[in-house]
């Protein structure tokens, strides 16, 4: 097993210098919200841009329970140089996911031309919406990119539009990879680092991004190389405070680990890269 999967880190924004930082400079999720918002946070990014990091801009819907619309995607993507844009999504539902992704490629073309590469997300309520949507996304000419959300609760029923493991096996043992498009995985599920040593066997899989290994990092918690992956109730990125410099070589540790099961060899740039 060769393949690696980029793993892109989220952190606070007074922790991007210490946490997020790339060598090589390979691929960054960024919030849009917070592109537009904080200066010190936009700066960075752009500066990891001109490093060359392909940077994804997300379109703020798990940080603020709603997608921003196209035209500040856009201002957002333009102020990082960013390569592509994570189009509106909405939790659990692909038709509407699917519109809503229709409606802001066309705004975002309009504003942009072709500029951005756009990426769907994959949601569904059940494998037959799961089948349908994919679908749909993967034969359109305005979809760059597909993602898959990731599985945070258990599964027993072993459906895909809950699994994801379950879901990139059907792609590749039915032949449905679309080779124009680039895959990316949204987030460490619930059995956390531990899938992507799994998804490493699909070569098509290009990114991955998570806090996981910040925040556990930041209560004291480390990652395993082997397992087990054990996340008890943690707070949301945003909600983190203040980190203690006594807890950062262990984040630093959580990183390489999540890294090392991605099968990436960036380490964090050190200071004034």
């Amino acid at each position: 097993m060769t393949k690696s999967i980029d793993f892109s880190v989220i952190a606070p924004p007074a922790y991007l210098k210490a946490f997020v930082a790339q060598a090589p400079a390979r691929v960054h999720h960024v919030a849009a919200q917070r592109v537009l918002a904080d200066e010190s946070y936009r700066a960075f990014f752009a500066r990891e841009a001109d490093r060359g990091a392909e940077i994804i801009v997300d379109n703020g819907l798990f940080d603020l329970g709603y997608a921003l619309p196209a035209a500040r995607l856009v201002e957002a993507a333009c102020a990082v140089s960013a390569r592509e844009i994570i189009l509106p999504d909405v939790m659990r539902d692909g038709a509407a996911t699917l519109k809503a992704s229709q409606e802001a490629a066309r705004e975002i073309q309009d504003l942009a031309g072709i500029a951005f590469r756009l990426c769907a997300v994959l949601h569904a309520a059940d494998d037959e919406e799961w089948r349908r949507t994919y679908d749909a996304l993967a034969s359109s000419d305005w979809v760059g990119a597909i993602a898959l959300p990731a599985s945070r609760r258990p599964d027993p029923e072993g459906q895909m539009c809950r699994n994801r493991w379950l879901a990139t096996a059907y792609l590749e043992d039915r032949g449905l990879v679309n080779n124009r498009a680039v895959y990316r995985l949204l987030g460490l599920g619930r059995t956390g680092h531990l899938e992507l040593i799994e998804q490493r066997e699909h070569e098509w899989i290009s990114s991955v991004d998570g806090a996981a290994p910040v925040i556990l990092g930041a209560m004291g918690i480390a990652l395993l190389p082997d397992g087990p992956y054990e996340k008890p109730s943690t707070p949301r990125i945003e909600n983190l405070g203040p980190i203690d410099e006594d807890r950062f070589d262990l984040i630093r540790r959580n990183i390489a680990v999540v890294r090392a099961a991605a099968g990436s060899t960036v380490t964090i740039a050190e200071e004034g890269r």
